[in-house]
């Protein structure tokens, strides 16, 4: 089995790596630490899974992971992630990804979640499945949040953590006009006027 890993703290992709070797002891792992490393690794294909944490340095995790889809349509990608479900399962999981764990989970939980992704199923928790099942109920009404685009949302959750436009706009090595237009764009849909509002918002529905 070829398992690529991609996190940008190296204790977590040893930590990874040993709970893999433990229950696959012939398995060719290899690591990166940033989104532009994992997609160049994908490129050169002959992974089997990949595990990948959605904040690296870099593009979006979620972008990455639209690009792996486009680049290998078959390859299963599982998400480890600090951020809890309500966060980006459901949006990783529309993007293509074969689950969603998180990082706090037990190494028992770790090994079920690749065994059952590099067997060509899903790996989804009865509380992603609940998620799963109200975010296609278009009869339910959704938060203001599920409306905006995936670099919306991470834009939105950036700024209510307090990181100024321009800081935005060298994680995402993108302009300031550019971030400012997806700012405008956030306050529009969401029917807000300050960051203090995106803030109080983003707290009160626990995405910070």
């Amino acid at each position: 089995m070829r398992i690529l890993i991609a996190d940008d703290h190296a204790i977590v992709r040893r930590g990874l790596r040993d709970i893999l070797l433990e229950e696959f002891p012939f398995a060719e792992i290899e690591e990166v630490g940033d989104s532009e490393g994992l997609i160049k690794k994908v490129i050169g294909n002959g992974w089997d899974v990949v595990l990948t944490d959605l904040s690296m340095p870099g593009r979006s995790g979620l972008e990455a992971l639209c690009q792996i889809k486009q680049l290998q349509p078959k390859l299963p990608v599982l998400i480890l992630s600090v951020h809890s479900e309500e966060q980006y399962a459901i949006r990783a999981l529309k993007a293509g990804a074969a689950g969603y764990l998180s990082k706090n989970m037990a190494p028992d939980e770790l090994v079920n979640a690749v065994q059952r992704v590099v067997s060509g199923k899903k790996y989804i928790t009865p509380s992603i499945a609940e998620k799963l099942a109200s975010a296609f109920d278009y009869t339910s009404d959704k938060s203001s949040h599920e409306h905006l685009s995936n670099r919306e949302f991470e834009v939105l959750k950036l700024i209510a953590a307090g990181k100024a436009v321009s800081d935005i706009a060298d994680m995402f090595h993108l302009s300031v006009t550019t971030i400012s237009t997806y700012r405008a764009r956030i306050m529009a849909k969401m029917n807000m006027k300050t960051n203090a509002d995106l803030t109080q918002y983003a707290i009160a529905n626990k995405l910070i």
